[in-house]
């Protein structure tokens, strides 16, 4: 079932974008006209092989990246030409993000990490505190708010990153192989968090190459050679972490 970019309550509308990078005279096309929509409280996984333009695409709704033509509209923002500033105001407004290196600084508290977006955002320190541990109550880790990254778990460490993708509240969560880096047990209880995410009302775009990750989504896109394959509802049901 495709999602055409008029679809309500869209929070991302992709026209035909295109990447090109040029190596001398030479252009590699990497996205070759992509156009899809995402609504809130969707639940999507972005899937290809090596090559397929995936980490580009990713990129680009990441606000990392501009596209070299087409239209792309965040939450009621064109961010298809914005300079580079703006773009940086709109991924710290708009997107929240969760990488598979979790991307903590070292000297920094749990509580620290999540609320470092809110420093970017100008709030004061009280309020960057109340709002982080908010968001680390969310995740069950407000026993472990004052722990540095190398006193947690890889899960644990996880879960602070997505805390901090949640703190700003975001438009939408954009999660990089969020699992890559964890055991197969932990991989699980991750994905039921992400479940939760969901069912709270957030959108959320998962960026994986592992078929039994993608089957929690709701909506797999997958791409290849730079164009869209397929874009389909997902019928599967996802295995529970304690299986």
């Amino acid at each position: 079932m495709a999602h055409t970019p008029d679809a309500p309550e869209a929070v991302i509308e992709l026209q035909d974008i295109r990447k090109s990078y040029f190596m001398g005279r030479q252009e590699l096309e990497v996205l070759k006209g992509i156009t899809l929509a995402i609504r809130r409280n969707e639940y999507v996984a972005l899937m290809g092989p090596s090559g397929s333009g995936k980490s580009t695409l990713m990129n680009i709704l990441g606000c990392l990246d501009s596209p070299t033509a087409g239209t792309y509209v965040l939450n009621g923002h064109d961010v298809s030409t914005m300079a580079d500033n703006d773009l940086a105001e709109i991924r710290n407004q708009e997107i929240g993000f969760v990488f598979q290196q979790f991307n903590l600084l070292p000297r920094l508290t749990a509580l620290e990490n999540v609320a470092l977006p809110l420093v970017y955002a100008g709030l004061p320190r009280k309020r960057r505190t109340e709002m982080a541990m908010e968001v680390l109550r969310k995740v069950d880790l407000t026993a472990r708010s004052h722990h540095r990254p190398n006193e947690l778990s890889g899960g644990q460490c996880q879960r602070v990153a997505i805390a901090r993708a949640l703190v700003n509240n975001p438009s939408i969560i954009l999660a990089d192989e969020p699992t890559g880096n964890l055991d197969s047990k932990t991989s699980h209880e991750i994905m039921e968090l992400f479940n939760h995410i969901h069912a709270e009302g957030n959108s959320v775009v998962l960026v994986t190459h592992e078929e039994d990750i993608s089957r929690f989504a709701r909506r797999v896109i997958r791409l290849r050679d730079g164009v869209l394959e397929s874009d389909r509802l997902n019928t599967e049901t996802p295995v529970p972490a304690s299986a």
